[in-house]
């Protein structure tokens, strides 16, 4: 069986020539599915180029990035732009939430950008909502909840149509030690429940939280492990 996501010697060059900037070099991953895989390292590592490149945003100057067995090179803009809305759910450390609509009106939104019917794209917010613990925040606008509770609002936005692979870029970045914890309880049961899971971070107390490590430096894969098993406190 193919891997879900398979990156072969894939190199990401900026400025080509004298001053380049080599962001991705010569990286080779797989990533199955149903897997919980955090991607670490430093600001300036590569990681957010790598994010990018899974989450379809950029491409590669060279290589190949195989997504379902295809190769992302020979789909057109709008194919990427479809991968983008249904087959993969963003989390960004920033919230990215529209300061005027309600947390359901948030959650709804790229769901309208996706022709969801009115009363689905209801219910399917309403939904996932209520799985992040939200049910008695629907009416509220992003000022009236705490980082953490805006956070939730942005997995809410990401799983709402059940996306098979969440994409998380630093989402605990933002945020205290009781929100993170609460934040990464809830991709763990996104991944419990058969979610692919690929999460970026600096923090290597939120990697060892995953089942996979990949540590990034210069552009290159320094360590790729299974993450140390946790103890209960």
């Amino acid at each position: 069986m193919s891997a879900l996501v398979e990156i072969r010697d894939v190199s990401k060059v900026y400025n080509p020539g004298e001053n380049e900037v080599r962001a991705l070099d010569h990286i080779s991953v797989s990533i199955d599915e149903g897997e919980f895989v955090a991607i670490i390292g430093q600001s300036g590592s590569g990681k957010s180029t790598l994010m990018n490149m899974l989450g379809c945003l950029d491409v590669p100057t060279s290589g190949t990035y195989m997504l379902h067995g295809q190769d992302v090179a020979d789909l057109d803009d709008d194919e990427l732009s479809d991968i983008r809305n249904h087959e993969i759910g963003f989390i960004f450390q920033g919230f990215n939430l529209i300061p005027n609509l309600t947390a359901l009106e948030n959650v709804e939104l790229p769901l309208l950008y996706r022709g969801v019917g009115r009363g689905k794209r209801r219910e399917l917010s309403e939904v996932a909502l209520e799985k992040v613990g939200l049910q008695n925040r629907m009416d509220h606008r992003p000022a009236e909840m705490s980082g953490g509770q805006q956070q939730r609002v942005a997995i809410a936005r990401a799983i709402a149509q059940a996306p098979p692979i969440i994409l998380a870029d630093e989402p605990t970045g933002n945020l205290d030690s009781k929100s993170s914890k609460e934040i990464m309880g809830i991709l763990q049961q996104l991944h419990s429940e058969g979610r692919t899971v690929i999460l970026i971070t600096h923090d290597n107390e939120i990697a060892a939280q995953a089942k996979r490590i990949i540590k990034i430096k210069d552009g290159r894969i320094e360590t790729d492990s299974a993450a140390p098993v946790q103890q209960e406190a």
